[in-house]
């Protein structure tokens, strides 16, 4: 049976009312990202006990043990004594199929680092066989901005056209047109209306436990936060890095844009193309070092290779500040509370990134997100802690897996009574990945990153004042909302250093 939770009440196992400061605690409520020490042989602690297997997608959607860890680590340790090459059809066959989610890891009883034995053994098998054509081609788009952003810049526009809606369907063409169509903003119903200060069910203005306050008084400085902004995200998504401005904001930080970034690298990691991947690192590294108190990132799979980069920079000591200073975006919320906005009635299924909870180990800040919107139905449902399939780039070289992997998904959300609304994620994969099985399954339930919603409930207060920042938090910086035909993008929002 799927848990439910209804928002208005504390987090749970919190002391009730318990919140903290929004201006003085953020450094000390939002601790550092840290990995336990490396292993020198991270396969080495496997005893075979087979726990793994049924916390692994491929091995439940095939039933083979060789599509799951433990069958992939003999693969691996086969390969590491050198008794079979990189060119062996079963080691290609089973290895490429593995979805890196790294869901067999808080299950292990041993504290097998399965993911760190699959990131060598990937990065062997490139350099020794190298990659399919397909593969080569799209890891060589996502190394140059010069040409990822026109090539994403043209699909929102056949997204804006409406294109994507007509075409999504189920076959390989349509169901690219699906996660495309997936990818676009929603409009909420506004069958609440927008809220005054003081009506039922809003923050009061004058609050001073954890609301929004409307007494004038001294606010210490605010942390200043670097945008991450991304390739997929601050394209197709560019709405949600909006809304993950304006709720910072409202949370009381300050948000900076840097020029410079680039792609962070995950897909080339995941591929074993480390070569590729550190270069994008430096150049990330050089943008956003000293930038700013924290680095924030919307995207998981970009977060968890963010926070990675000193292991991936052996150690330098530029990047391991770097990465000691990234938080999803979630994490800074929560340890602002966050503030609660006005009512939204939605029933909501929240499904965690693999590369959020597992890699990053983030689990309950996305769930206080969401339950700081009064109103809203926080559901989760069976599996929502497994892999939707999507793995950076696997759904495009490995689609059948992929959609296999996501049926079972697709069919909890379906079976779920009451249905949730909407389905919210915080990775632009899984958000593509699940919106477009929900619409090939003909099911009319939306998908949204949790800040999407968060800045919803915002947008609906009005005569709000900001306790420090009135000029730059008030109700008119959201964008009103609009039909639920448009496909266009969120108006774009100031830049404090930078334009695009």
């Amino acid at each position: 049976m799927a848990a439910e939770r209804r928002n208005g009440g504390t987090a749970e196992g919190s002391p009730e009312g318990r919140r903290p400061d929004v201006a003085g605690e953020h450094s000390s409520a939002v601790p550092p990202f840290r990995r336990s020490a490396e292993p020198s042989d991270p396969l080495a602690p496997c005893v075979h006990c087979g726990f793994c297997l049924p916390a692994c997608p491929t091995y439940i959607a095939t039933g083979d043990e060789a599509d799951s860890p433990r069958g992939r680590i003999v693969l691996m340790r086969t390969l590491e004594r050198n008794e079979i090459g990189a060119d062996d059809a079963a080691l290609t066959q089973h290895l490429d199929a593995c979805l890196g989610c790294r869901g067999c890891e808080p299950v292990c009883p041993s504290g097998v680092a399965y993911g760190r034995g699959l990131e060598q053994a990937r990065a062997r098998l490139f350099e020794e066989r190298g990659l399919p054509p397909l593969a080569r081609t799209v890891l060589g788009v996502f190394r140059h901005a010069a040409l990822w952003r026109p090539l994403f810049t043209a699909a929102r526009a056949l997204r804006a056209a409406g294109l994507p809606r007509l075409m999504a369907g189920t076959g390989r063409f349509g169901f690219g047109m699906g996660m495309l169509e997936a990818s676009r903003r929603r409009r909420w119903p506004e069958d609440n209306g927008r809220h005054e200060a003081g009506a039922p069910g809003a923050p009061s203005a004058g609050a001073s436990d954890g609301g929004v306050p409307g007494a004038a008084v001294p606010a210490p400085p605010r942390p200043t936060v670097a945008l991450f902004r991304g390739c997929v995200m601050d394209t197709l998504f560019r709405h949600v890095n909006d809304a993950t401005r304006r709720v910072l904001e409202f949370n009381g930080y300050d948000v900076i844009d840097v020029e410079g970034q680039a792609c962070c690298g995950a897909l080339h990691e995941h591929a074993g193309d480390r070569a590729g991947t550190a270069a994008l690192a430096r150049l990330n590294l050089a943008a956003l070092s000293d930038s700013a108190d924290y680095i924030v990132t919307n995207s998981a799979g970009c977060g968890a290779l963010l926070k990675d980069y000193g292991h991936l920079l052996h150690d330098d000591a530029a990047a391991v500040a770097l990465a000691a200073k990234v938080r999803d975006v979630s994490e800074l919320l929560a340890a602002a509370g966050p503030r609660p906005g006005a009512p939204l009635a939605l029933d909501v299924a929240y499904d965690a990134p693999c590369h959020l909870q597992h890699a990053q180990r983030v689990h309950d800040a996305p769930l206080a997100v969401l339950r700081a919107i009064p109103g809203l139905r926080l559901r989760l449902l069976p599996g929502s802690d497994q892999c939707c399939g999507s793995a950076g780039i696997y759904s495009v070289l490995r689609p059948a897996m992929a959609r296999a992997v996501l049926a079972t998904k697709i069919e909890a959300i379906a079976a779920a009574e009451p249905r949730p609304r909407v389905v919210a994620t915080g990775n632009p994969g899984c958000l593509m990945q699940i919106g477009a099985g929900l619409i090939a399954a003909g099911l009319d339930i939306a998908v949204a990153h949790p800040v999407e919603l968060l800045d919803e409930s915002y947008r609906r207060l009005s005569s709000l004042p900001s306790p420090s920042r009135p000029d730059r938090l008030s109700v008119h910086q959201w964008p009103p909302a609009f039909s639920s035909t448009s496909t266009a993008s969120s108006s774009t929002t100031s830049r404090s250093t930078a334009t695009r």
